[in-house]
C-alpha cells in the first residue's frame, strides 16, 4: 500500500461516520494512476438523489483540502 492510499483511506475513515449516520456508507476501492480515487457508495447513499452532490461537495472537497494531488473522487459500481 503506497503512502498516498494510507492517507486517502484515513481521509475515508474520518468521513464514514457521517455518511452511516444517514444510512449510507463509503468504502475505498483504488487509486488510478492519474490520482483519481475511485470509491463504492452503499447503503441509502447508492440510491440516494443527492449522492454525487455528497460525494462532490462533502468526500471530493475533503479529499483534496488534505491531499491536493486528488484530481477528483468517482462513484463506481461493485
Amino acid at each position: 500500500m503506497s503512502e498516498l492510499e494510507t492517507k486517502v483511506r484515513g481521509v475515508i475513515e474520518q468521513i464514514r461516520p457521517y455518511l452511516q449516520a444517514d444510512g449510507g456508507d463509503i468504502s475505498f476501492v483504488e487509486i488510478t494512476d492519474d490520482n483519481v480515487v475511485n470509491v463504492e457508495l452503499k447503503g441509502a447513499c447508492g440510491s440516494c438523489p443527492f449522492s454525487r452532490m455528497t460525494l462532490k461537495n462533502g468526500v471530493e472537497e475533503a479529499m483534496r483540502k488534505v491531499l491536493p494531488e486528488i484530481k477528483s473522487v468517482e462513484a463506481i459500481n461493485m
